[in-house]
């Protein structure tokens, strides 16, 4: 059976709770600039119809650039969002190995 220190699990919930919210906060920010970066890319566009003025700015590096900071983004949240989830779970095994360790010892007394 592994040897599971649900304290070290929690400070390390605590230390990277603010890093998560800071990772989260930035994929929000950068999925509601890339709007801005399409508005401002649609309107610099010298097509006429609404329609090319979107591919213009869908084609844009500036929009890719913004997508690739999007992905970036994304990558970091979901890497801290699955730690964290790992040291909850941690937490939990070690929760049912206690369980199990004085349900043992009750039937061992």
């Amino acid at each position: 059976m592994m040897e599971i220190e649900p304290l070290k699990a929690i400070e390390y919930i605590q230390r990277n709770a603010g890093t998560y919210a800071q990772a989260k906060a930035n994929r929000i920010y950068i999925e509601n600039y890339l709007k801005t970066v399409k508005a401002r890319l649609m309107g610099q566009s010298d097509e006429k119809a609404l329609g090319a003025k979107e591919i213009d700015a869908y084609a844009s590096a500036i929009y890719v650039e913004q997508l690739d900071g999007l992905k970036a983004a994304i990558e970091v949240e979901e890497n801290l969002r699955y730690m964290l989830e790992a040291a909850k779970l941690k937490i939990e095994i070690f929760k049912v190995q206690e369980f199990t360790r004085r349900t043992e010892m009750k039937f061992l007394s």
